[in-house]
């Protein structure tokens, strides 16, 4: 297994190059395994399929900082590729629970992570705009006193939130930049006009999620927007977890079984997780 540090540096590196990569989101080291088989270079992990996989709600504070980061670990571990967590809010309101969850994702081996600047409150679900751009300040003070390099994503998540607000998007992800985030990241934004705008915008590399919205681009699409990186968020694990429920469906409505027959074989799904063919 490559060290943390080489991990890094070539995460890091994935965002120096030209053109844009994809970094799917696995949910557990099965997932990740099956991913880095195929020969993605990078993985995510994903709060949602998290959530999903413990069947609890995403976003509002039911899974834990320590799930969270026992679940990183597992892929990590799992996965000779740099892996990059989905940490939420930082698990606190205060920079310092910020500053405090980048430590302790780093120490699980990871070689980035995002922190967004939603609160997980329905009554205010976005910080203030000085909050939150203090928020990443204590990220990214964090990252840069790590042993290895941290690749710190920030996250404005105006259009998640009933805010689709270009102009403060664009200038939370500006002050981001400033306050020392490495990737900016805006989930939602509503199309590739709103992207290429984005990226314009802002002088670091731009994460762009696929699979939230019915609406999708193309690799060479988003590329040439400007997007430097593409996500999948939990779009892989509602994929799988629908795949469950209609050959559940099928097997408790009809009474029949081909369905599950049909599925893979143990020995061909743990080929490919091992860079085999399924």
């Amino acid at each position: 297994m490559a060290s943390q540090l080489a991990k890094a540096r070539r995460f890091g590196g994935l965002h120096d190059g030209p053109g844009a990569f994809v970094m799917p989101n696995a949910w557990d080291a099965g997932t990740a395994r099956l991913l880095a088989g195929l020969g993605f270079e990078a993985i995510g992990t994903t709060s949602a399929g998290l959530a999903l996989s413990l069947g609890r709600p995403d976003g509002q504070g039911a899974v834990s900082l320590d799930e969270t980061l026992a679940n990183a670990r597992a892929i990590v571990e799992a996965v000779d590729v740099p892996v990059s967590a989905d940490l939420e809010n930082g698990f606190g309101h205060a920079p310092e629970d910020c500053a405090r969850t980048i430590r302790l994702a780093a120490a699980t081996g990871l070689a980035g992570g995002s922190i967004e600047d939603a609160t997980g409150e329905q009554r205010r679900p976005v910080y203030d705009f000085q909050e939150a751009v203090e928020r990443v300040a204590a990220a990214a003070e964090a990252a840069r006193g790590l042993t290895a390099p941290f690749i710190l994503t920030a996250r404005a998540e105006n259009f998640l939130h009933g805010r689709p607000d270009l102009d403060d998007t664009i200038r939370r992800l500006q002050a981001f930049a400033a306050a020392g985030a490495d990737v900016l990241y805006a989930p939602g934004l509503p199309d590739l006009e709103a992207i290429r705008t984005v990226c314009a915008a802002v002088g670091k590399p731009v994460n762009v999620v696929m699979g939230l919205r019915p609406e999708t681009f193309a690799v060479a699409e988003l590329a040439q927007a400007g997007v430097r990186r593409i996500s999948i968020g939990g779009a892989f694990a509602r994929v799988a977890f629908g795949a469950f429920l209609e050959v559940a469906r099928s097997v408790r409505e009809e009474g029949r079984f081909e369905r599950a027959a049909a599925a893979p074989p143990t020995a061909a799904l743990l080929r490919s997780m091992n860079g085999g063919t399924c």
